[in-house]
């Protein structure tokens, strides 16, 4: 029998300060075979990502590896992995391909750095491998793409460039953290199936660091269940999804978004659309044209009534940031009318509409949580702000006890307002973003991803937190997102848009189940599957 590619056994990882030492890592073991696909899943905080640094010898300053061995190919790289193993041995996929790729210079040299570092070849060789890569990772516009810096770029070419980086020195381990958060269900599934196909014929290995499990369950050969940094379950994407035999993993079955997931009755979101509320929002023939030409936003028009949930779906480029920028006045409507409780207010500039009384009414909650906060404010600083910039502010007490029971409506204790966002999780800063919106009691909310990036523990926390607040307090949603199982658990209704233009719009149960478009069929047929009473 062959010796696994990659083997960790009895992993220990402290974060160690002058104070303090921190064990993050409890005695973990894996191991990863040729061809094959290791799934590490769980909550953030979990290990996931610590583990696949480990790996890598990416560690920070502060972290050590206390107890264990990680062996590659036979060779011990606990405590030091070779220069020459780094992108020619194990390479990684980073979370966020924007922020992995060096925004100043173009991507062809960033390809040629990587090539470079392990082989020397003249110019001539050099253009014929990057060519090569390019076709590899299904990118048909080479000469563009290249000579490209990271900006002009889609998210989808960027994830694309990213892997090309990863694969160009034909490693033998892959490495992919989170490889397609914040990607459209089209995009996300062309990304895994090449990853896929590229572990396949290549013979290499691949960790998929997810929390979505059903990325998990459909691209994998191996699950493992990772919390608090230990492993707690470990099996094939069948056994393990089918009949979990530990706790936690039961409870990431149970909060996975799936085509029955519901967060309200039937019967109650019936009787509710049948009440006929009023019209909050009604967009009438609305066109945004970019001075390059470009056409983002392409004749649409649709309408949300008070207290309804009306989802936002699309691919990358479709259009749905623009909508949204232009409904809260972020940038100016080209042609076309925004009504807001029957006052049109798409005439006023987005300078002039910061001071208009509409603007208190329509909040944003943005898709990265964390990055929305500013670091230096404190989450009570943070949840006050808009009341400070919009008024009316209350006087004395009043001020402090309004923060502190509209933090307390989001599920954050008290004692968390004084701790800055770096001192707080993921799920925490999405509550504080949402506690933010919420301060000023808008009638509208504009939800850009909220839970992209969260893990689907904190993710159901939070589409409940969201719900929660829509019945209590009567609020309207403009739902955008990629995840098509949370828009229909959330959503009343849902448009599909693809080139700045509406290809399909209705009732979700309607959509879900008979789209009539071929693009929303194919949107669908690219949700990653996770049907655990099917993996029997």
């Amino acid at each position: 029998m062959n010796e696994p590619l990659l083997t960790i056994d009895g992993l220990r990882v402290s974060f160690t300060s002058d104070r303090s030492s921190r064990e993050v890592l409890h005695g973990i073991s894996l191991s990863v075979e040729r061809g094959k696909v290791l799934a590490l899943v769980g909550e953030s905080g979990s290990g996931k990502s610590v583990t696949g640094l480990t790996t890598m010898g990416l560690l920070p300053k502060q972290a050590v590896v206390t107890e264990g061995t990680i062996r590659f190919r036979g060779q011990d790289i606990t405590r030091h992995v070779p220069r020459s193993l780094r992108g020619a041995g194990i390479a990684m996929v980073f979370q966020n391909p924007r922020a992995a790729l060096n925004p100043t210079r173009r991507v062809r040299d960033q390809l040629a750095d990587v090539i470079r570092a392990h082989d020397r070849l003249d110019r001539a060789a050099l253009q014929a491998r990057l060519v090569e890569l390019m076709h590899q990772v299904s990118i048909t516009d080479v000469s563009r793409c290249l000579n490209a810096y990271p900006h002009q770029l889609s998210g989808g070419l960027c994830q694309r460039i990213v892997i090309a980086m990863a694969v160009a020195c034909s490693p033998d381990l892959i490495i992919a953290d989170e490889p397609t958060t914040g990607l459209d269900v089209l995009t996300q599934k062309s990304a895994m199936d090449l990853l896929l196909r590229l572990t396949r014929e290549q013979d290499m290995g691949m960790i998929l660091v997810t929390h979505d499990l059903g990325m998990a369950a459909q691209y994998s050969d191996d699950v493992a269940v990772m919390r608090h940094g230990e492993i707690v379950e470990r099996g094939t994407p069948e056994m393990l999804f089918s009949n979990p035999q530990n706790n936690y993993t039961r409870r990431l079955v149970a909060a996975c978004p799936n085509e029955t997931s519901l967060l309200e009755a039937p019967e109650d979101a019936a009787a509710r659309q049948e009440s006929g509320p009023a019209v909050l929002l009604e967009v009438r023939n609305l066109v945004k044209e970019y001075q390059s030409g470009f056409r983002a936003v392409d004749d649409v028009s649709f309408s949300i009534r008070q207290g309804e949930c009306l989802g936002l779906i699309g691919e990358s480029g479709s259009g749905k940031s623009t909508i949204s920028r232009l409904i809260s006045r972020l940038v100016d409507v080209d042609s076309g009318e925004i009504l807001f409780n029957g006052t049109s207010i798409s005439s006023l500039s987005a300078e002039d509409f910061y001071r208009a009384p509409q603007r208190r009414q329509i909040q944003f909650v943005f898709q990265d949580a964390a990055g929305s906060l500013n670091p230096r404010y404190t989450a009570f600083r943070s949840i006050v702000d808009p009341l400070l910039r919009m008024g009316p502010v209350p006087e004395g007490d009043a001020l402090a006890e309004l923060v502190v029971q509209t933090a307390r409506s989001v599920g954050l204790s008290e004692d968390m307002l004084e701790r800055y966002p770096h001192q707080m999780s993921g799920g925490q800063c999405a509550r504080v973003g949402i506690a933010r919106a919420i301060i000023v009691s808008p009638d509208l909310l504009i939800l850009d991803e909220p839970t992209a990036a969260l893990d689907v523990l904190v993710q159901a926390e939070v589409l409940a937190l969201l719900e929660r607040l829509r019945r209590e307090r009567g609020m309207s949603y403009l739902f955008v997102s990629h995840d098509l199982h949370v828009v229909r658990m959330l959503c009343d209704r849902a448009i599909i848009l693809r080139k700045g233009r509406i290809v399909e719009a209705g009732r979700c149960e309607n959509i879900f189940h008979a789209p009539q478009s071929n693009y929303t069929a194919q949107l669908l047929e690219a949700i990653p599957h996770f049907r655990p009473a099917a993996c029997v």
